[in-house]
C-alpha cells in the first residue's frame, strides 16, 4: 500500500499544516505541501476521530441481426478508378512571454458598515517546507460546502437539522492547495457580472412554518383538500396586505408553498382568511397557520464565509434568496429560475403570435469577497397574451378568421391545448386550463343549470341565453365550438370571443425551430448577445425598478453594490503541436487555431476498403459523386491518410430511411456486395443525406453500430457539391473519418503537464443524458468514455447504459469504469496509475452524491489486491451564470486560456473558471472547473494548464474546445445513447399491440441489449 493508506476509503494521514492560522472553527490543520516517500506510512493516531478526510497536496513548482429483405435494384458499381489531387500551402502562430500577474487585494470595511463578507486580510502565509504530521486535523462535516442555492430545500415540517448531526462520516470537497495559480503569458484586468452583497451580520432572520386548508363553508358540498400554488400565495398576500400591523408584507417573503421568513418577529396560530375569484363567485375560507421554525443568525453565515464555521448555513442563505428574488418575482414574468419582462419589443416579434421577451437568472454565490450576486441576461419565446383568435390567425397557417375553426380543428387544438387563459365577461383573477373543443358549436350547447339557493329544480339552459341573462353578454359567433376548460366531471365551456391567452407561456425552442426556422435562428441570435451588449443589459437589469434590488430587501438590512467585481485574470500560453509533417506546429497566437493546408495528421489511417451510399435520390449531388469522391480521396493523401477507391457504391432513397429492417437490409447488401470485390471487413460506409435531421439517421447509426459493425459517416449532399468553402468541410471530414477508424489527428509535442513520469495515467469522463419533463417513462442516459492510449491520451473507448428517468447518480459508475480500465489494460499491457475523472452535469447540490457515492462505487470497482490507483475527481460546470467580460468589453471575448481562481471562487475550495476557447460569437462562457478529490497532488497551475492543454486535443476540429475533451466526447456518447432509446421505443411500439404498446416500448428502452456496441466499435471513437 503507497503512502496514503488508501486501504480505507477517505483516510488520509496528515501532511504539514499550510492552511489558514486557527484554520476553520479553530482548526490548525489544512493542506499538506509535502508528500510521504512512495512506500512509506503517514502516521495516524491510535483512535482516529475524523474519518473520510480529504487528500493532502503536495507542492510542486511550475508548472449480429437477422437477414432481412434485400433493398430494391440499386445503382451501383464497384472498384472506382483513382483521380488525381492537387495540394496547398501553410501557416503558423508564436507565443508571448511570461508576465507576472496582476495582484487584487481586499481590506476591511470602515467602522460601522455593514459587513460584506470579504477577508480582511491575508489569512497566513503559507510554508514552503514542512514535515508529516502525526495526527489528522478536525475535518468540517462533509456537507459540500459548495451551495447551490436553486437545490436548497428546507423541510415542510420540521427545521433544517444541524449539519454536524447529519453528515458525519461523509468525504467532502477538498480544500484549494494553494493561493491560486500564478502561471500566465500575461495578465488581463476582468469585469464579473458579480455584484458584492452587504448584509448586516447582527440581523436575524426569522423562519416560519406555513400551513393552509381549506374551511367547508355552510352548505358546500364539496371541499378541496389541496390549494394551488397560485392561491397559496393570493391567500398569503391578502393576509399581509389586511392592514395588520402583526403582518408586514415588506418585511417578509414567501416561497409560495411552505416558508416564510421574516425580518420581524410574527403572531403564530392559525387565521382565517376569505378569498374570491371576483365578481359573483363564492367566497372561499382557509386557514393560514404560522408555526415557529428557527431564528436565523447571519453572523453564522458571515462565520461560514471567514472560514470559521463547519457547515453550510443552507437556511440562512435560502432565506436570503428569496428576499433577493422577492421584488423580480412580484413584478416579472417566473419561469424556473428566471424572470422575464411581461412587454416584449416591438423588434423582437418573431411572428406565429410569439415574441422574444428578455430576462435574467440571478443566484447568491459565497465567494472569496463574501456572498455575491450573480446576474446574467435571458431569453426566452413565448407566446403573446393575444385574445384567442388572434393568437390563432397568426399561429395556425391557413386560419384567417372564425370561419376556419371548424376546418382546421385538428390544428387549432393543437395549438391551444394545454394552455392556460383568462375570461373577459366577467370580473375574475381565475385562470382556466384549455383541454379542447366543444364537440357542438356555441348555439347548441346547452347544460343543467343548478338552483344555488336550492329552491327550484335543476333547469336545462342553452349557453347562447346563459350568457345573455348571467353577464348581458351577446355571443356574436354562435356558429363555432367553444373552449372546453372542464375537469373533475364537471363542464366548463366558454365562447372563444371571451378568453386572452395568459401571460409568460413559454414555447418551447425545439418546436419553434420546426415551426420557423428563421424565427429559431434570430432567437439565437438575439441570446448571443456580444460581450459589450451583454454587458450593459446585466448593469441595467441590476439597476431596473424591477430587478433583484427592492424595498424588501432593505428591510432585511440586505444591500448590493451595483458594480460588477473587478478581478484579474490569467492568460495559459497555448502548447505547442504534434502532426506528421512538419512535426511541430504553433497555435495562431490570438484565436490559439491551426490548419491543416500543407500539413498531415500524426498517424493517418489507411483506408482500402469502404463504401459510398447514396440517399440523395433526385438530389443535384448525384450529378457530383465523382467530384466528391475524388476531392475526399485527394484531401485524405493531403493529410496522410490513404483512402482506396470506393468497392461499392449504392444508389438509395428516403424510403430505406423508413425502417430499421430496411436500412439493416441495406447495409448488409452493402457489406455483403463490397466483400464480394474484396475480402476483409468493410472499414467504412460514407453516407451522403439531403437532411440534417432526417429520422433516419438515428436508424442508420442504431443499426451500423450495435449490429453491423461498420462505421459510418455522413455528410449533407448540399456541402459536398462544389462551393467555396470545401477544402475546409473536407478536411473536418476526413479528420473525423481518421479518428473514428483508431488514428491520431493531433498530439500535444510535449506530456501532458504534470504528468511527466513513466507511470500511466487513464482520464474518464462521465455524463448523463436525460429526456424532457414530458417522456416520464423513457430512460435517462448514462455514458462513461476513458482513454485507451498513453501518453498522448487522445483515443478514447466508451460505454453507454440506460438508467431511471431523471437520476442523475450513474448507477453503473464503477462496473462501466472498471470495463474501460481493464480494456486499457488488454490494449496497453499495464494497468493505468493514475486516473482522472471528469464529471459533468451535476450542479453543485449533487457534489455530495457524487463523492460520496459515485465515487465510492468507483474505488471498490477498481481496486483489486495491490492495484490501487491514485484518483482525481473533477466536476466540470458549463450551467452556471458566470460571464467574464473584458474592462473594455468592445474589445470582444477573453482570449482562450483565460482563468480566473481568486476573488469569485469558493472561500476555501479547490474551483476555478477556465476560457479555454475562442469566443468568436456571442460572449464567451467559461467552464467552472471544481476538484472534489484529488490523490494526484495538483496544484492550481498544474491542473490548469493540464485541462487547457487537453482542450486542444479534441479530435475532430482544429481549434480549442470550451470543455476538457473527456466530458466532451461523454456527451457525444449520451447522446447516441438517446437515439439508440428512441429506436428501441419505436422498433417495440411496433412490434406490440396497440394496446400495450406504450408500457412495453417504455420496459424496452432500459434493455441493455439496445446499448451494447458491436465488438468491432466497443474501443474506437465511433461517436466523433
Amino acid at each position: 500500500m503507497d503512502g496514503g493508506g488508501r486501504n480505507n476509503f477517505g483516510r488520509r494521514g496528515g501532511g504539514a499544516s499550510c492552511g489558514r492560522a486557527g484554520g476553520r472553527g479553530g482548526h490548525g490543520g489544512g493542506r499538506g505541501r509535502g508528500r510521504a516517500p512512495q512506500g512509506t506510512q503517514y502516521q495516524t493516531p491510535v483512535q482516529q476521530h475524523w474519518v473520510n478526510r480529504p487528500p493532502v497536496q503536495a507542492y510542486q513548482g511550475g508548472a449480429g441481426g437477422s437477414q432481412v429483405n434485400p433493398p430494391p435494384a440499386p445503382r451501383a458499381w464497384g472498384n472506382r478508378p483513382e483521380q488525381p489531387d492537387q495540394g496547398q500551402g501553410s501557416g503558423i502562430g508564436v507565443q508571448r512571454p511570461a508576465q507576472q500577474p496582476m495582484q487584487v487585494g481586499v481590506g476591511p470595511n470602515p467602522p460601522g458598515r455593514t459587513w460584506t463578507g470579504r477577508h480582511w486580510g491575508p489569512s497566513t502565509s503559507a510554508s514552503s517546507t514542512s514535515k508529516p504530521q502525526t495526527q489528522l486535523q478536525p475535518q468540517r462535516p462533509s456537507q459540500s460546502s459548495a451551495v447551490d442555492i436553486q437545490s436548497l430545500k428546507i423541510s415542510e415540517r420540521q427545521p433544517i437539522s444541524s449539519p454536524s448531526e447529519s453528515t458525519e462520516n461523509r468525504t467532502m470537497p477538498i480544500e484549494r492547495p494553494d493561493r491560486g495559480g500564478s502561471l500566465a503569458i500575461r495578465t488581463i484586468p476582468l469585469h464579473v457580472n458579480h455584484f458584492p452583497v452587504n448584509f448586516n451580520p447582527n440581523a436575524t432572520i426569522i423562519h416560519y412554518d406555513v400551513d393552509v386548508k381549506p374551511v367547508a363553508s355552510p352548505g358546500d358540498r364539496f371541499v378541496k383538500k389541496s390549494v394551488s400554488k397560485s392561491d397559496l400565495r393570493l391567500i398569503r398576500d391578502k393576509l399581509f396586505s389586511s392592514g395588520d400591523s402583526r403582518f408586514p408584507l415588506l418585511k417578509t417573503v414567501y416561497d409560495g408553498e411552505k416558508n416564510i421568513f421574516s425580518a420581524v418577529t410574527l403572531p403564530t396560530g392559525a387565521f382565517k382568511v376569505e378569498l374570491s375569484d371576483g365578481e359573483d363567485s363564492n367566497i372561499r375560507s382557509y386557514l393560514f397557520t404560522i408555526k415557529f421554525v428557527n431564528q436565523l443568525e447571519l453572523s453564522k453565515l458571515k462565520d461560514y464565509l471567514m472560514g470559521n464555521l463547519s457547515y453550510i448555513p443552507r437556511d440562512i442563505l435560502q432565506g436570503m434568496d428569496l428576499v433577493m428574488k422577492d421584488n423580480p418575482s412580484k413584478n416579472r414574468i417566473s419561469v424556473g429560475r428566471s424572470f422575464y419582462s411581461p412587454y416584449y419589443r416591438e423588434r423582437d416579434d418573431l411572428r406565429h403570435g410569439l415574441a422574444a421577451y428578455r430576462g435574467f437568472q440571478q443566484s447568491l454565490r459565497p465567494t472569496c469577497q463574501g456572498l455575491s450576486l450573480c446576474l446574467d441576461y435571458s431569453i426566452l419565446a413565448f407566446r403573446k397574451p393575444l385574445p384567442v383568435l388572434e393568437f390563432l390567425k397568426e399561429h395556425v397557417q391557413g386560419f384567417n378568421g372564425v370561419n376556419d375553426v371548424t376546418k382546421l380543428r385538428q390544428q387549432v387544438i393543437s395549438a391551444l391545448k394545454g394552455l392556460k387563459v383568462k375570461v373577459t365577461h366577467r370580473v375574475t383573477k381565475q385562470k382556466y386550463t384549455v383541454s379542447g373543443l366543444t364537440t357542438r358549436n356555441a348555439r347548441g350547447i346547452s347544460f343543467t343549470l343548478d338552483d344555488p339557493d336550492g329552491i327550484n329544480p335543476p333547469t336545462e339552459i342553452n349557453l347562447v341565453r346563459y350568457f345573455m341573462d348571467k353577464w348581458g353578454k351577446d355571443i356574436v359567433y354562435k356558429d363555432i365550438p367553444c373552449l372546453d376548460f372542464s375537469k373533475n366531471n364537471r363542464p366548463n365551456y366558454v365562447p372563444m370571443e371571451f378568453c386572452v391567452l395568459v401571460e409568460g407561456q413559454r414555447y418551447p425552442n425545439d418546436q419553434l425551430k420546426s415551426l420557423d426556422k428563421d424565427a429559431a435562428v434570430f432567437l439565437r441570435k438575439l441570446s448571443l448577445a456580444p460581450s459589450h451588449e451583454r454587458k450593459d443589459t446585466i448593469y441595467n437589469m441590476v439597476n431596473a425598478n424591477d430587478g433583484p434590488c427592492g424595498d424588501v430587501m432593505k428591510n432585511f438590512e440586505i444591500g448590493v453594490d451595483k458594480n460588477m467585481t473587478r478581478v484579474a485574470g490569467r492568460v495559459i500560453g497555448a502548447p505547442d503541436l504534434k502532426l506528421g509533417s512538419p512535426s511541430v506546429i504553433k497555435v495562431d497566437k490570438d484565436k490559439c487555431q491551426w490548419n491543416l493546408v500543407g500539413k498531415s495528421l500524426v498517424e493517418g489511417k489507411s483506408i482500402e476498403r469502404w463504401a459510398l451510399i447514396d440517399f440523395t435520390y433526385g438530389d443535384e449531388f448525384q450529378r457530383h459523386v465523382d467530384p466528391f469522391i475524388n476531392n475526399l480521396r485527394r484531401r485524405c493523401r493531403n493529410l496522410g491518410m490513404f483512402m482506396d477507391g470506393p468497392l461499392w457504391y449504392q444508389s438509395a432513397n428516403l424510403r430505406e430511411f423508413s425502417s430499421i429492417s430496411r436500412i439493416e437490409g441495406l447495409l448488409r447488401h452493402v457489406v455483403k456486395e463490397a466483400m464480394r470485390i474484396k475480402s476483409g471487413k468493410l472499414q467504412l460506409i460514407v453516407c451522403v443525406m439531403t437532411k440534417e435531421e432526417d429520422p433516419g439517421y438515428r436508424y442508420l447509426k442504431f443499426v451500423s453500430e450495435t449490429k453491423i459493425g461498420v462505421i459510418t459517416q455522413c455528410c449533407l449532399s448540399k456541402i459536398t457539391i462544389p462551393n467555396k468553402g470545401q477544402d475546409q468541410y473536407f478536411t473536418n471530414l476526413c479528420i473525423k473519418i481518421n479518428a473514428k477508424l483508431g488514428g491520431s489527428n493531433m498530439e500535444l509535442s510535449g506530456r501532458l503537464p504534470h504528468f511527466e513520469g513513466e507511470e500511466h495515467v487513464m482520464f474518464i469522463g462521465a455524463d448523463v443524458n436525460h429526456p424532457g419533463s414530458k417522456d416520464p417513462s423513457c430512460p435517462s442516459i448514462a455514458a462513461v468514455v476513458g482513454t485507451v492510449n498513453w501518453p498522448a491520451a487522445n483515443r478514447y473507448a466508451a460505454r453507454v447504459c440506460p438508467q431511471g428517468n431523471g437520476k442523475e447518480k450513474i448507477l453503473n459508475f464503477g462496473t462501466m469504469c472498471s470495463d474501460l480500465v481493464n480494456t486499457y489494460a488488454r490494449i496497453n499491457g499495464v494497468r493505468p496509475s493514475k486516473i482522472v475523472v471528469f464529471r459533468d452535469g451535476v450542479s453543485e447540490g449533487q457534489f455530495d452524491m457524487v463523492l460520496n457515492e459515485e465515487l465510492i462505487d468507483l474505488r471498490r470497482a477498481i481496486y483489486n489486491g495491490d492495484y490501487e490507483p491514485t484518483i482525481t475527481l473533477v466536476v466540470a460546470i458549463k450551467r452556471h451564470q458566470t460571464r467574464l467580460f473584458l474592462q473594455n468589453a468592445r474589445d470582444g471575448n477573453v482570449p482562450p486560456g483565460t482563468v480566473v481562481d481568486t476573488t469569485i471562487v469558493h472561500p476555501f475550495e479547490f474551483d476555478f473558471y477556465l476560457c479555454s476557447h475562442y469566443g468568436g460569437i456571442g460572449t464567451s462562457k467559461p467552464t467552472h472547473y471544481y476538484v472534489l478529490w484529488d490523490e494526484n497532488y495538483f496544484t492550481s497551475d498544474s491542473l490548469q494548464k493540464l485541462i487547457h492543454h487537453m482542450c486542444f486535443t479534441f479530435a475532430r476540429c482544429t481549434k480549442p474546445v470550451s470543455l476538457v475533451p473527456p466530458v466532451y466526447y461523454a456527451d457525444l456518447v449520451a447522446y447516441r445513447g438517446r437515439l439508440f432509446q428512441q429506436v428501441a421505443m419505436e422498433f417495440q411500439s411496433r412490434e406490440s399491440s396497440s394496446s400495450s404498446s406504450s408500457s412495453s416500448a417504455a420496459a424496452a428502452s432500459f434493455d441493455q441489449s439496445f446499448y451494447t456496441l458491436h465488438p468491432e466499435l466497443q474501443n474506437i471513437m465511433f461517436f466523433v
